[in-house]
């Protein structure tokens, strides 16, 4: 008898797997899609939340939805624990902290008065959405553009050490020809300064006032043009050349694997239906 009753439960538990960790099914599709939403939802009644005038006009129901999610989500933490297959491996995951996280600051608040702030920490669940991106024909792109970035990954890499060394440079000569009396009170200040104006932001809270310091300023503005182009070149140039490569093969929608035989109908990977080439 307890042998059976373990099955049944052993079964219920694989199937809520199936539904909870997988996307393959119609079944989890459909869960995937509900959870996105609650997710957007919660997100959405956090910013608002934010609003002091909303806050203040609509309290009851920011509250009535707060806890409402919160159970949601409590829910789903649990059933995810209790389905998983290694449950400490769940809870320690990245993704497992962050279910966790996006439950906690309800139960601090109830107990902890003035701690609004700690709410923002809801908005890490949208973080979820990489794992309902696994559906279909996202991960397919998903991959072409992380093969690219990752080829491109020491370009970048380079680039952004020698905007550093630039940045440093021109925030000490700027800490040198202005000085304190301008603003420029340090060489920290002075390269926020230099960023701001190389990636042509100018939020104007901080300027040069010697003539020195303001052809120094020009020079940078018009160095920003240039190096702004350069990460979005490499990225473009590595997208071309994974294109390239990916030519006379077939790639599936699903896994987003390649060099796949010319009559197979199924991948062999996943198992979606491959498109006619």
């Amino acid at each position: 008898m307890k042998t059976r009753e373990h099955r049944k439960l052993h079964q219920f538990r694989e199937k809520l797997y199936i539904i909870i960790f997988e996307s393959d099914t119609n079944s989890g599709k459909l869960f995937d899609v509900l959870l996105l939403v609650f997710i957007i939802l919660s997100v959405l009644a956090v910013l608002l939340n934010s609003v002091d005038k909303l806050r203040q006009d609509y309290e009851s129901f920011f509250l009535f939805v707060e806890w409402f999610f919160t159970i949601i989500f409590t829910l789903e933490y649990i059933i995810r624990i209790f389905c998983a297959r290694n449950r400490f491996k769940y809870i320690r995951s990245f993704f497992g902290i962050i279910d966790f996280l996006a439950i906690l600051p309800s139960y601090i608040l109830r107990f902890v008065a003035g701690m609004p702030a700690f709410t923002f920490i809801r908005v890490f669940r949208l973080l979820r959405i990489f794992t309902i991106f696994k559906l279909g024909r996202f991960i397919g792109q998903a991959n072409f553009l992380l093969n690219a970035l990752k080829s491109g990954f020491r370009k970048i890499i380079v680039f952004t050490g020698s905007v550093l060394v630039i940045v440093v440079i021109m925030g000490s000569l700027m800490f040198l020809v202005e000085g304190p009396e301008n603003g420029f009170v340090n060489i920290p200040k002075s390269m926020y300064w230099a960023i701001v104006t190389l990636t042509t932001v100018g939020y104007g809270d901080l300027a040069p006032k010697t003539v020195l310091g303001q052809t120094i300023a020009s020079v940078i503005m018009l160095l920003g043009y240039g190096i702004i182009a350069v990460p979005t070149g490499i990225l473009s140039a590595e997208i071309a050349i994974s294109f390239k490569s990916r030519e006379g093969t077939r790639v599936c929608s699903g896994c987003g694997k390649s060099c796949l035989d010319e009559e197979a109908v199924f991948c062999k990977y996943c198992g979606e239906k491959l498109k006619k080439e």
